[in-house]
C-alpha cells in the first residue's frame, strides 16, 4: 500500500470524509447531543481546530520551511517550538478536532467514524512516511524530539 503514501493531500482527505460524514448523518435519524447545544460545540471545537492549525502553519513560517505535505524532504528545518512542543503534527490534530466538531454540529453519532477514519488514514499515508523523511533528515534530533513529543496529542 505504499502507493497510496503521501499521494492525496489531507485537505481532500479531510474533504472526502467530511462529505462521507454528512451522507451518514444523513441516514442516522437520531441526535446524540441537543441541536442548539451543537451549534454551540461546533464553533468551539473549530475555532479550536482552526488555532491549532494556524499555531503550526505559522511555526514553520517563523522556521521558513516547506509545509508541502506531498514532499516532506523539501523541510529545511525541524519545527519542535510553539504548537509542536504539544503535538508532531497540530495541522492534522486541528483538521481532526474540526471534523469532531462538524459531526458534532450533524447530530450523528455514528458520523463520528470520519473522525477516527482520518486519524487512521493520515496516520499510515501521511504522518508515517513524513516521519521516516524527518529520521533520514534529522537523525538523532528527530529521535529525540519524538521520544517527547506526542504524534497526536
Amino acid at each position: 500500500m505504499k502507493s497510496l503514501e503521501l499521494k492525496i493531500p489531507p485537505a481532500i482527505v479531510f474533504g472526502l470524509i467530511a462529505l462521507g460524514m454528512w451522507w451518514i448523518a444523513s441516514l442516522d435519524t437520531g441526535h446524540f447531543v441537543d441541536p442548539e447545544l451543537g451549534r454551540v460545540l461546533f464553533w468551539i471545537l473549530f475555532g479550536i481546530g482552526t488555532l491549532f492549525g494556524i499555531a503550526g502553519l505559522i511555526s514553520f513560517y517563523r522556521a521558513r520551511t516547506s509545509i508541502d505535505p506531498h514532499k516532506p524532504e523539501k523541510v529545511s528545518s525541524l519545527v519542535t517550538s510553539g504548537i509542536y512542543r504539544l503535538s508532531r503534527n497540530p495541522m492534522y490534530v486541528g483538521l481532526a478536532i474540526i471534523l469532531g466538531a462538524w459531526a458534532i454540529r450533524l447530530g450523528s453519532l455514528l458520523s463520528m467514524i470520519g473522525v477516527v477514519l482520518f486519524v487512521l488514514y493520515i496516520t499510515r499515508f501521511q504522518i508515517i512516511p513524513e516521519e521516516r523523511v524527518m529520521n533520514e533528515k534529522f537523525g538523532e534530533e528527530f529521535e529525540e524530539y519524538r521520544s517527547r513529543v506526542r504524534r497526536w496529542l
